[in-house]
């Protein structure tokens, strides 16, 4: 695995710690910005809907553009993002550098997703994938409990600072050492880059990605209250617990990114029937404060176990567009992380307590299964073929794009 995919790693743990940390800080950015915890929870939302949006617009913006510049460019604008979000006066300002922000880590991991994909053979897609996920699940495991530390006895603002001394360093990384990648010879066309959502492929890994995430995110969510107040926790073990999460969510792609390449559908279906079924006993056995801690580290597991395999599939039934193939795995992903916490909302205020997010969780997980059944079968009868202007593009899942 070239060193160059471990640099887009690292510059993903910063990524993923300002994506993540904002759940122990809710509190104090509350108090001092004079704002109530759900205006706070806000700013969650607005990074996520921005890397849903930023992904694909960012991805066509770029095109063109040389990869290693576009990372450079994109890795500062997040830098500059943390900083303005330590500095903000206001919660409005807040607001605006966590949408920045996230239009620039939308766009760094859809193009970065790329380059990584463009410097390995197809057999070692699924690891390179494993490599950058890894940066996410070290962020939830490290870096996410770093920065509620920080909040807590330094600052919430010392959490951004952190963040921003991070990306400063995966900047330097970048510049020294990812590698120039040659466009292609022919360059990118957007109108020939969106024939991929014509095959019905890729609209089914975008919907098995985002309801495999949405499911296990819809519970995760609403951890730290489902300990305290159903398994009857102290607070304390809050961090615990989602150290744990993380923990899982490590191995989980370490394995995962070694075992997809070589069986990527036996990867994906027993990875989100595992999910279901975690969720599922998560929901019977909430009261239970041993079960539930056992369950967080199971479901880190079975998540990310499954995603080096959900990003490689996308980049297969999309090979003839690479960097809208990445783009849109971070929608996908992205558009479970806030799909998935609003229906675990929505069945909490109707009332039927925290655990019953686990049941929500494992409906999404369950019609997930069912769409990787049918892609399985899809594939077996064959491609699909996409139309262009003036030739045809016969896509076989799984293959690159054949032009005719």
């Amino acid at each position: 695995m070239p060193l160059a995919v471990y640099i887009l790693g690292l510059s993903v743990f910063a990524l993923g710690t300002s994506e993540f940390m904002l759940s122990g800080l809710l509190p104090p950015i509350a108090e001092d910005m004079d704002v109530t915890i759900p205006q706070a929870g806000l700013l969650i939302s607005a990074f996520a809907i921005g890397m849903v949006v930023g992904a694909p617009l960012l991805a066509v913006a770029t095109l063109r553009l040389p990869r290693r510049t576009t990372l450079i460019a994109l890795i500062s604008v997040f830098g500059l993002g943390q900083v303005a979000g330590a500095l903000a006066p206001t919660y409005e300002v807040l607001f605006v550098s966590r949408v920045v922000s996230a239009f620039a880590c939308a766009g760094f991991w859809a193009v970065g997703a790329a380059v990584a994909i463009a410097m390995v053979p197809k057999t070692a897609r699924a690891r390179a994938m494993a490599v950058m996920i890894g940066g996410l699940s070290i962020a939830n495991v490290l870096g996410v409990p770093a920065g509620a530390f920080l909040g807590t006895h330094l600052g919430w603002r010392s959490a951004f600072w952190a963040v921003g001394a991070a990306s400063a360093v995966a900047l330097i990384g970048v510049a020294t050492l990812i590698p120039r990648i040659p466009l292609p010879e022919r360059k990118p066309e957007l109108r020939r880059e969106l024939l991929i959502y014509r095959d019905r492929q890729v609209w089914l890994a975008i919907a098995i990605t985002a309801l495999a995430a949405g499911g296990v995110f819809c519970a995760f969510s609403y951890l730290a209250p489902l300990l305290t107040d159903v398994a009857g926790l102290d607070e304390s073990w809050v961090p615990t617990v989602l150290a744990l999460f993380g923990v899982g969510a490590l191995i989980g792609t370490v394995i995962g990114g070694r075992v997809a390449d070589a069986h990527l559908f036996g990867v994906l279906l027993s990875g989100v029937v595992a999910s279901t079924v975690f969720l599922a006993a998560l929901a019977l056995f909430a009261s239970s404060a041993v079960a539930v801690v056992v369950l967080s580290l199971l479901l880190g597991f079975s998540a990310f176990f499954t995603a080096p395999a959900l990003n490689a599939r996308m980049f297969n039934v999309a090979a003839a567009a690479p960097i809208l193939a990445g783009a849109t795995a971070t929608s996908a992903f992205n558009l479970g992380n806030t799909g998935g916490p609003w229906l675990g909302g929505t069945v909490i205020d109707a009332g039927l307590g925290f655990a019953s997010t686990a049941w929500a969780g494992a409906a999404m997980t369950i019609l997930a299964v069912g769409l990787v059944t049918l892609a399985m079968r899809h594939q077996r009868s064959g491609g699909t073929r996409l139309v262009a202007k003036g030739s045809t593009v016969s896509a076989v899942p799984g293959e690159p794009a054949r032009r005719t």
